[in-house]
């Protein structure tokens, strides 16, 4: 198998604006900037040892989560999620109404802390599968640990986000029979 040949700018270009915002879902939006930069800066020293067994995105990604994991253990307070994982729905919606983006405001907050309150272990995942859309091979390769341990995680991520969702919030439909959230 011969060795794949890539362009560091184009990796750069290519990746910059996805990794900048798995790593600002995972670390918190005040970590993001230092940590893309110290993700590119191991690639660039990275690349020569880059064998093509696995995808592009998928090594990036494992190098990115490295860098955010190393960043979590040494700063326990980075352990947050942006504003912006919770806040997608929202920024793309039409118009909404007041009362709708204060109930919208209200859930929002609600899911990120009970996010923000899982094991890393569960918060990464989530992430990767949900947010990112990595297939589970994929975020087995990222994480380094099996597929089986992946679909496990996965599994006891989503029960425990559902059981601190139950815990932690009134869930209702609104007059406009969307879901709305209400901390107890």
């Amino acid at each position: 198998m011969e060795k794949p040949n890539y362009d560091f700018k184009e990796i750069y270009e290519s990746f910059y604006i996805p990794i900048h915002r798995y790593l600002s879902r995972v670390a918190g939006p005040d970590e993001a900037e230092d940590l893309t930069q110290d993700v590119f800066i191991k690639i660039n020293q990275s690349m020569d040892n880059f064998r093509g067994d696995v995808k592009l995105s998928t090594w990036v990604y494992r190098i990115a989560t490295n860098v955010a994991i190393d960043r979590i253990r040494r700063n326990k307070t980075s352990d947050r999620v942006s504003n912006d994982l919770v806040n997608e729905a929202a920024i793309n919606s039409s118009v909404i109404d007041l009362n709708s983006q204060l109930i919208r405001k209200d859930m929002n907050d609600c899911i990120r802390l009970v996010v923000n309150d899982l094991p890393e272990q569960y918060r990464m995942i989530l992430i990767l599968k949900e947010f990112e859309g990595f297939k589970n091979a994929e975020i087995a390769i990222i994480l380094e640990i099996s597929i089986d341990t992946v679909k496990i995680r996965l599994h006891r991520a989503r029960a425990k986000l559902k059981k601190e969702m139950d815990r932690k919030c009134n869930l209702y439909l609104d007059e406009r029979c969307e879901l709305a959230c209400e901390r107890k």
